[in-house]
């Protein structure tokens, strides 16, 4: 079976989440589903694992490419990974302040429209970004593959869920669609289109970041009543089977 069958396949599966979230009945519960923290913690594992280690290796690009210091362009990299996370981090200040003035001023529990709108963007833009690095990875082996889909499908579970739960009306109505289209353009655009790895390094540093913010949006609050062993537990098996991976690739 050919790569690019295997990816859509994948990009298939994003979007039942995408579309199907608000069914995963188990996930509705309060104190906070289990199953939820334990997909942070492999979403987290994922990051500090596979993520911003390559981030060194896409450093080396921006140096050769743009010409700079060592020093100066691993900070250009890891810059780029906080651009990410401040860009959620203000997005979800925005839904959380939107929030409270409609709470106030109208007794409802929603984000005004517009500030909504912005979020299922934003949310668009880094679905489009993954489902096109599906195709485009510095780990190409099948277990790494593996381990991306099933870090990636558990950060939109987290994510999504999230996300359907500030405006669950205008998630389900357009919301849920637009994220399906990203999903599936970004992996149409990945077999397309080949970016210079400057550029690869780019968007794996933007989307290290807004995994990083997103995940501990849902994880740490204390609202949230969240589960730390679950948590750990996520963040522990994916890192065996990572570091396990590439043991067997060595």
């Amino acid at each position: 079976m050919s790569q690019a069958i295997v990816t859509a396949l994948m990009a298939v599966a994003f979007c039942a989440v995408h579309i199907f979230v608000g069914r995963l009945e188990f996930l509705d519960r309060e104190p906070r589903s289990r199953w939820l923290s334990f997909a942070g913690g492999v979403a987290v594992g994922y990051v500090f694992l596979h993520i911003l280690p390559e981030l060194g290796s896409h450093a080396t690009t921006f140096e050769q490419a743009l010409g700079l210091p060592p020093t100066l362009s691993e900070s250009w990299v890891h810059a780029l990974a906080l651009a990410g996370l401040v860009l959620f981090y203000g997005i979800e200040r925005a839904l959380t302040h939107s929030r409270g003035r409609r709470r106030a001023e109208e007794g409802r529990d929603r984000p005004h429209r517009g500030i909504f709108r912005l979020h299922i963007a934003a949310s668009a833009l880094l679905i489009f970004v993954i489902a096109y690095l599906l195709n485009h990875r510095e780990d190409t082996t099948a277990a790494g593959l593996i381990l991306f889909f099933a870090a990636m499908i558990l950060h939109f579970v987290t994510a999504d869920y999230g996300t359907r739960h500030d405006h669950p009306e205008m998630y389900d109505e357009r919301g849920r669609w637009v994220l399906v289209a990203a999903t599936l353009v970004g992996w149409a655009v990945g077999t397309q289109l080949v970016l210079p790895q400057i550029v690869v390094g780019f968007l794996f540093a933007f989307v290290g970041g807004c995994i990083v913010l997103v995940v501990l949006k849902e994880e740490l609050p204390e609202e949230r009543k969240s589960y730390f062993l679950p948590f750990l537990g996520g963040a522990v098996i994916y890192s065996m089977l990572a570091i396990g991976e590439q043991y067997l690739a060595a």
